[in-house]
């Protein structure tokens, strides 16, 4: 028997025409549960939330940077110290510290003065308020006059040289001081207690300019340096302030404004202009032969009349030069000087020591290695001549 096609694929004959996933049942049953919920309202739905601006978070640090800035400008606006121990910007605002070649400056200017002795020119400064000042002796060469200026704007003043030592490089000049008004003195310093890195300002006028600072620090200690008469400078200081020439004559200052040293001489390395090596003749020299140059007294050294060269038995002898003490006793070239008046001598500068102990006639024993053997002699000290020989 045939089967009639059929749109119901379940329909099998079986089944009941209301039954199944298709039947017409289950069609009516979904068509009115349709329209019930059309005839239901639509619950309504929430009104959309409105777009939210995004902001760029600021980081801690940018903020807390950001509020420190407005407290500085308003105190850079605000602060009105004006003081003597503050300098302002080169912008204005918020005044500066003063530096310690500030402090020192300010300390110590007024008592630095400008010198001219004919031809030449340098500097000088007060050391005594009864018009003493000191400067180098090769500023003032021969001359018996000089005139100084007291500041930039002042006048010229005649001084009257009242002594030189060319072995130091050391000359004291006196001006009236009532025709200078008050005068500012500038104390001296121990400059046995001077230390290489200390602190030090140069004070001058170079190369003819008006009061001039520059600072640096000891470079040295205990230099050598050749004074104008070709003898030695002992316990000269090294320092690497600038120091040009015009700056000749000027103070070395300590951080609490004393005299270290009197600015003498610089290394040029062929040039003119300083290259970081500079020399000051120590105070302690100043201290020695100020009170004698003052009076206009001539300073007489002790001269033994040898050069000497470092040796391990003591201080070789390189040359007895002829005519001096040494030579008269028979002393020569090749000798190595071991003692002096019974203390060893290690090195030549324990017998520039030994006879700078004593003054012209005064006599020494000097004990020498000569020829491999060891001998003693007396010499007699005679007066270092103005020149080497």
């Amino acid at each position: 028997m045939s089967r009639r096609p059929s749109l119901w694929i379940d329909h099998d004959g079986r089944r009941h025409v209301d039954q199944g996933p298709f039947s017409s049942a289950r069609w009516r049953r979904q068509a009115e549960e349709a329209e019930e919920r059309r005839g239901k309202p639509e619950p309504e739905s929430p009104p959309p939330e409105p777009p939210r601006r995004r902001f760029r978070l600021i980081p801690a640090a940018a903020l807390i940077v950001a509020v420190a800035a407005l407290v500085l400008a308003v105190l850079a606006l605000t602060d009105s110290d004006d003081g003597p121990d503050s300098v302002v910007s080169a912008g204005g605002g918020r005044p500066l510290p003063a530096t310690l070649a500030g402090r020192v400056y300010e300390a110590a200017g007024p008592a630095v003065v400008s010198v001219q002795a004919g031809p030449a020119g340098g500097t000088g400064f007060v050391v005594r308020t009864d018009g003493t000042i000191v400067t180098n002796a090769h500023v003032v060469s021969s001359s018996e006059t000089a005139r100084v200026r007291f500041n930039d704007t002042g006048r010229l003043v005649e001084a009257d040289v009242l002594g030189t030592d060319p072995s130091s490089d050391l000359a004291v000049l006196r001006v009236d001081p009532g025709s200078v008004g008050s005068l500012r003195a500038l104390p001296l310093a121990d400059s046995g207690d001077v230390r290489v890195g200390d602190a030090v300002v140069a004070i001058g006028h170079p190369f003819g300019l008006d009061r001039t600072a520059t600072a640096g620090i000891v470079s040295g200690v205990g230099r050598e340096i050749r004074a104008p008469d070709g003898f030695q400078i002992e316990e000269a200081i090294q320092t690497d302030a600038p120091i040009n020439p015009g700056n000749s004559g000027g103070p070395l200052l300590d951080a609490r404004g004393r005299v270290v040293g009197v600015n003498a001489q610089i290394a040029t390395a062929g040039n003119a202009g300083n290259v970081g090596i500079g020399f000051a003749v120590p105070a302690n020299t100043l201290r020695e032969v100020l009170p004698r140059l003052s009076r206009g007294e001539r300073i007489r050294r002790p001269y033994l009349g040898v050069t000497t060269a470092p040796h391990p038995s003591g201080a070789l002898i390189q040359a007895a030069i002829p005519g001096g003490p040494a030579a008269g006793v028979g002393l020569s070239a090749g000798d190595v000087i071991v003692a002096i008046d019974g203390q060893h001598v290690d090195e030549p500068e324990d017998v520039s020591d030994a006879v700078s102990d004593h003054r012209p006639g005064d006599e020494i024993e000097v004990e020498v290695i000569q020829d491999g053997d060891r001998r003693t002699v007396t010499v007699e000290l005679d007066t270092r001549p103005q020149r080497t020989p």
